[in-house]
């Protein structure tokens, strides 16, 4: 089998990195290159590329799924406490409106600041919640959603 000649320009890292590997493996740099490009023209090369693009485009239309539903389930949580709320309160007399606006507006401003905190702790109410309710328990959820994750990506 002929061989022929190719000219190839790399960048300097590029270089680098194939004169290393071709001391370590012991290898010439151009029986590199052609096993490289070999791979890369290969149709199981293809075959395996588009396989594994498809595995984490699963995933992340898996992922997708997930994130529209915990969504969906927040949003819908909201909205229920809102109607709750709103259909227990009683309405506030004219004479008591600017105050309960000025404890409104402290509370939501305690509110804000313990939420910014939570979030740059990286633990929120949910989570402590959690570990409240179930302190063992908690790893029995989280297995099961990576279980589920797991199974997703297959």
């Amino acid at each position: 089998m002929t061989r022929g000649r190719l000219n190839v320009f790399l960048e300097r890292e590029h270089a680098k990195r194939l004169a290393e590997l071709a001391a370590v493996k012991g290898l010439s740099k151009s029986a590199i290159v052609a096993a490289a490009i070999a791979s890369f023209l290969s149709p199981e090369a293809a075959q395996g590329r588009e396989a594994a693009i498809a595995r984490r485009l699963d995933k992340l239309h898996s992922q997708g799924e997930r994130l529209a539903r915990d969504q969906t389930i927040l949003i819908e949580t909201v909205a229920l406490f809102i109607r709750l709320y709103l259909s227990v309160s009683t309405p506030i007399p004219e004479a008591h409106q600017e105050a309960a606006r000025a404890q409104g507006k402290a509370r939501f401003e305690q509110f804000i600041t313990q939420l910014g905190r939570d979030l740059q702790r990286g633990a929120g109410f949910v989570k402590s919640l959690r570990e409240d309710i179930l302190p063992g328990g908690s790893d029995l959820l989280n297995s099961t959603s990576k279980a589920q994750a797991e199974g997703s990506a297959r």
